[in-house]
């Protein structure tokens, strides 16, 4: 396991990126990473600010000759994913990334390699300390707190940024700029329960449906992956067997698409040779279903130390109901442009407690009015269900500006680099563009990076190659920034 990163290219852009491997930095957990930024402006003299909401900020003045370029706000956020195989034993909070080379890729051992935001932050961090660029004024912000919330982007206050200019650097193909994004609204759902003593004659067992490949529950979730929340419980809503619902953890963060999920039932023991045999046959369907998308489909039923309580039988086939009966994945795709999803649900997290059911949804949309629609929409399935909803978090979109300075100098930038043109595209996902461009009105912004496959999932891996085209094209664009 090579993890020597010295000779990969660019230089200071790997170093950074090691550095930031090795500093913890799970979403709320930013302090060192912070700190990181912070000691590294003091060392490099440059200007530099915290704000309340723990964004960081680091001024560097043009280069001779390029004081009348436009300001460029370089942006990446801090905080990175915490996701890891079950059969990993990781600390998130003090465990350094255990990130290596492989082939033509940099990918993680058995966690969420941190590419996103890391390598966006490495870049900036490599600018800042590189005096043979030229450029004209530079800002670079690090947000805090952007994979649950966007946290920092919601609190930067107005008249800090100076900049004419914002290039977010969290897009995850290389040779694609972003010019919109999909607004975001968040789907909290309660459904309480008074416990039941578990009954006599039942078996315990674990039912755990995994092996998928979830990923990032915006840019993956046009992909039609199986969410394995809902197919548990479509599986315990299809069963024509006795079976009673003891406890359920499915899914993980609201922004990534659930992999495994995990029920411990009983079963009536009359019925624990068909239980078993309708799993097997579940999974074969599975498997059937997902042909081509999935590939490591497993429903699997094993035997379990008997629970003493359960949650009662109506309000398990309530939540069942509930679950697969919600809006999920792909809602609508957008007509103005071929391939892009438009408005999408992902059923997040399903986790019992002993007392009640929580449940999350993360909804997105780039039409503020559908995204509001089918937050309605979930409410009303698990309202009848009697559960409690609560629609937080509502931020609006991006809207694309074609006419835009920047985009028209990158393009002019990208094609002059490799000969072709990149691709103009909205994503469909929340950026922080969206929020940042409602505070600071007239900002002229744009969305690039490396490409970077499988974020939010242990799958995680950013191509080599694609990083050093893309800091080179981020370079380019910075001594070509349009005149004041």
């Amino acid at each position: 396991m090579n993890k020597d990163f010295s000779a990969l290219k660019p230089a200071l852009v790997w170093k950074h990126f090691a550095a930031i491997c090795n500093i913890p930095h799970p979403s709320h957990h930013e302090e060192k990473i912070r700190q990181y930024v912070v000691d590294f402006a003091k060392a490099q003299g440059l200007e530099y600010a915290v704000d309340e909401a723990n964004n960081v900020y680091v001024r560097k003045a043009a280069t001779a000759g390029m004081e009348n370029r436009k300001g460029i706000v370089i942006q990446a956020h801090l905080d990175m994913v915490p996701q890891k195989n079950n059969d990993k034993v990781f600390d998130f909070e003090n465990d350094p990334i255990e990130a290596y080379i492989d082939g033509d890729w940099v990918t993680a051992n058995g966690t969420t390699l941190g590419a996103d935001n890391g390598i966006g932050a490495a870049a900036i961090l490599a600018i800042l300390e590189d005096n043979s660029l030229v450029h004209g004024p530079v800002e670079a912000l690090f947000t805090a707190t952007e994979e649950t919330g966007m946290d920092g982007a919601f609190g930067l206050k107005s008249g800090v940024l100076q900049g004419d200019i914002l290039l977010n650097l969290d897009s995850e193909t290389e040779g694609e700029l972003y010019v919109g994004c999909a607004g975001g609204l968040d789907a909290n759902i309660t459904l309480p329960y008074t416990a039941e003593a578990a009954p006599a004659g039942y078996a315990a067992y674990s039912l755990e449906v995994k092996g998928l490949k979830g990923g990032h529950s915006g840019i993956q979730i046009g992909y039609q992956r199986a969410n394995a929340n809902r197919e548990l419980f479509r599986l315990l809503n299809h069963t024509a067997c006795d079976v009673r619902l003891a406890a359920v953890d499915g899914g993980g963060l609201r922004n990534a698409i659930p992999r495994e999920a995990t029920a411990v039932v009983l079963v009536a023991q009359a019925d624990a040779a068909a239980f078993e045999a309708e799993v097997a046959a579940f999974e074969k369907t599975l498997v059937a279903e997902f042909a081509n998308i999935e590939d490591s489909i497993s429903v699997k039923l094993a035997p379990t130390a008997a629970p003493a309580e359960i949650i009662p039988a109506c309000v398990a086939d309530k939540l069942a109901k509930a679950v697969i009966g919600a809006p999920n994945g792909v809602v609508k795709m957008s007509v103005e442009m071929e391939g892009l999803v438009q408005t999408s649900s992902n059923l997040a997290r399903v986790v019992s407690d002993g007392k009640s059911v929580k449940i999350q949804c993360l909804l997105r949309s780039s039409v503020n009015s559908e995204k509001h629609a089918l937050g309605e929409a979930i409410k009303g399935v698990f309202e009848l269900a009697g559960a409690t909803v609560e629609l937080t978090g509502d931020y609006d979109g991006w809207k694309p500006n074609m006419e835009s300075p920047i985009l028209h100098t990158m393009l002019a930038s990208y094609e002059s680099l490799y000969g072709v043109k990149p691709a103009v595209m909205a994503i469909h996902a929340g950026l922080e563009c969206g929020i940042i461009g409602g505070k600071y009105e007239g900002l002229d912004m744009i969305s690039f990076g490396p490409t970077i496959c499988f974020p939010h999932s242990p799958d995680e891996k950013v191509e080599i190659a694609s990083v050093e085209k893309f800091y080179s094209f981020l370079l380019h664009t910075l001594a070509n920034a349009p005149l004041k």
